[in-house]
């Protein structure tokens, strides 16, 4: 399937330099609007390659403890789908070019209205989409909205997908292939799951999409565990704890740090899975 806009232009790269793209995780909102519109550009500095800005959301059913905490603490903040949606447009003003991605829960988008939503997305900079509680079969009415506005519809994969479901979402995922690293929600782990690697060669078999793994990841060690068969890592709960530990006024060096120390590794000259 082919590939579209900022998304394509950093896999294309990843194919050329053989590199792990690194793929932080930042609630909008958290500690603060302000501080996630200069968070943005200083990890891009320190490395990142798409950013994935996480929606609050009252009932986030795929997060752990820290992005929950994240994601009250934005709610009491007023920060709403639309607010998100203007961090991303001012952000693309501030000359920010690497994808964003969104992600959120579907009573979200249902309650803007699909169009509508895309459509502002479009318009905010917006490349791509990651619905936690979405299955490929109810996907149609935001895929009929996605495709004109050139958004890609990212899809969520985990270790007890079953073949079918994997086709069935792999069919539908324009971007990239998101494989869930571990069975439960976010939050950062001593170890990768050893069934990531199974799901994403069972992925490789039946989609050409570049493919992320998740969940979990939050040292240097796991990123170039994960880079011998993914093409990207996303790094969630760990840079959201390094953020909720670091002094006030220290958010964005402590988190820049912590990108950079994950970023500056050596090149991968292959990739198992393929």
């Amino acid at each position: 399937m082919m590939l579209s806009g900022r998304i394509q232009a950093v896999f294309r790269d990843v194919t050329a330099r053989h590199r792990t793209r690194v793929i932080p995780f930042l609630t909008v909102g958290f500690p603060d609007v302000q501080t996630t519109m200069e968070l943005v550009p200083a990890l891009v500095g320190a490395g990142a390659d798409i950013i994935e800005l996480g929606v609050p959301f009252s009932d986030p059913l795929a997060d752990g403890a820290t992005i929950q905490k994240a994601n009250s603490h934005a709610l009491r903040q007023g920060v709403t789908l639309r607010l998100c949606l203007q961090v991303c447009a001012t952000l693309r003003q501030r000359k920010v070019e690497i994808p964003l991605v969104l992600m959120g829960y579907y009573n979200q988008l249902l309650a803007f209205g699909l169009k509508a939503f895309t459509e502002e997305a479009r318009n905010s900079g917006v490349d791509g989409l990651i619905v936690s509680d979405l299955p490929p079969e109810e996907a149609g009415p935001l895929i009929q909205e996605c495709g004109p506005c050139g958004i890609d519809l990212i899809c969520l994969l985990t270790p007890t997908s079953t073949p079918e479901r994997v086709a069935a979402a792999c069919a539908i995922a324009t971007g990239f292939v998101y494989c869930v690293s571990l069975t439960g929600v976010t939050g950062a782990r001593d170890q990768v799951s050893p069934g990531a690697s199974q799901l994403v060669k069972q992925v490789r078999t039946v989609t050409d999409l570049p493919v992320a793994v998740g969940f979990g990841l939050s040292r240097r060690d796991h990123i170039e565990s994960v880079g011998r068969y993914a093409d990207a890592a996303v790094v969630g709960s760990a840079l959201v704890n390094v953020i909720d530990n670091a002094p006030k006024g220290k958010w964005v060096e402590k988190a820049s740090q912590f990108i950079s120390s994950l970023t500056a590794m050596p090149e991968t000259s292959s990739r198992s899975a393929q």
